[in-house]
């Protein structure tokens, strides 16, 4: 396994990557001990999977763009709980080629006498740049997020930024003049190619928008989907209902092995890319609604209907205690419970073991080597 003991320059200003004063294998012992401590009460917990190469995993990179106090144009991330830029020329846990085209956007600027944007004058130009891009695809999305609509000598910008680097395949602008930590505003126009990228997970094929949300680790995340259809073991005649179905991801990942597939998600954007990525994939078994997951269970439940398993992955804060009653109130047979935050899902394991399950199975998987974060996936069945 590769080290990574104090191997990054910005580690004291950054606080991005917690664990970087370990190697990768006290890291890895570092979150197997917390997940035992968090979850083992409720059975054996497996061994962590780590990565192979925990470097340069992450296949979406933002960079926030300032002035430094000699008026040179700098970008990188906010030190953190402030939002003062740290420059960062390069960052041993984003992929290597955004690295390079957010140092030619800083070039370019340069060249273009464009000025990064200040929220409290309203003055300047680019406040950051979103770069996306398909490992496996190799298609790359590059979003210059701009504090104006006006964009100086855009097409002559866009085509140094193409002639540069050949290889992306979209730019974007989206335009956000708020004083907000979000990066991207409402407003976008496409620059130049179709304003999506395409990416593979497992046989399918998966469109990324600018505010789609696609996990950034693809490696990592092929395990962790095979892990959850592993322990949902799908014979093919199974309803199954993914919840928080985001863009529809592992909820088409499962659809060649069940009946019939219900993606629920709140997120219309999201549910408009769900249904496209269905469509480009052939999966015919498979619907999506746009509602809120646990009224919607609760619904189905009162109408007398029957689910055999129930996918879940919901954010940080995990359930509540609505969406977990009428989890209760539906019961599928066995639920999947994937996991950003084994502290929320413990909560809400403690309260489905309450009411009538049990814990069979728990898989810890490293999205995120070098950070605190760690996933977890859980098999429940009906006691």
């Amino acid at each position: 396994m590769a080290q990574s003991r104090h191997g990054c320059p910005y580690a004291k200003k950054c606080g991005g990557c917690q664990l970087q004063n370990l190697t990768y294998a006290q890291q890895l012992q570092h979150k197997q001990v917390q997940c035992i401590r968090l979850l083992g009460r409720f059975c054996r917990v497996e061994e962590i999977i780590g990565m192979q190469n925990p470097y340069h995993y992450r296949n979406k990179v933002q960079a926030a763009f300032a002035s430094d106090a000699r008026k040179n144009i700098i970008s990188g991330v906010y030190q953190a709980a402030s939002h003062k830029v740290i420059a960062v020329e390069h960052c041993m846990t984003e992929d290597e080629k955004a690295d390079e085209i957010i140092a030619t956007v800083r070039k370019l600027l340069k060249s273009f006498k464009l000025l990064p944007f200040d929220p409290d004058t309203k003055r300047g130009f680019l406040r950051h740049v979103l770069i996306k891009r398909g490992f496996r695809s190799g298609q790359i999305m590059v979003v210059l997020v701009t504090g104006t609509r006006e964009f100086p000598k855009k097409r002559s910008f866009v085509n140094a930024l193409l002639k540069a680097h050949p290889e992306i395949t979209t730019v974007l602008q989206n335009v956000n003049p708020r004083r907000t930590s979000m990066v991207l505003g409402k407003e976008e126009f496409v620059l130049f190619g179709s304003g999506k990228i395409e990416e593979q997970l497992g046989d399918m094929t998966f469109r990324i928008s600018a505010r789609a949300f696609y996990q950034i680790n693809p490696v990592q995340t092929e395990i962790l989907y095979r892990k959850a259809l592993e322990f949902a073991n799908l014979h093919g005649d199974e309803t199954v209902i993914d919840a928080y179905c985001g863009t529809g991801t592992i909820g088409i990942f499962a659809a060649p092995h069940a009946k019939q597939v219900i993606g629920v998600e709140l997120n219309g954007d999201a549910v408009k890319d769900a249904k496209e990525n269905a469509k480009i994939n052939h999966i015919n078994n498979i619907r999506f609604f746009e509602a809120d997951a646990g009224g919607f269970m609760l619904a189905a439940a009162n109408a007398g209907e029957h689910t055999d398993v129930v996918l879940m992955d919901p954010p940080r804060a995990g359930s509540d205690r609505k969406f977990l009653s009428s989890l209760v109130s539906l019961a599928p047979k066995k639920v999947v419970y994937i996991s950003c935050n084994p502290e929320t899902q413990q909560r809400d394991l403690l309260y489905l073991c309450k009411n009538g399950y049990a814990v069979k199975k728990i898989q810890p998987v490293d999205m995120f080597p070098h950070t605190s974060h760690v996933e977890t996936v859980v098999l429940l069945t009906k006691k």
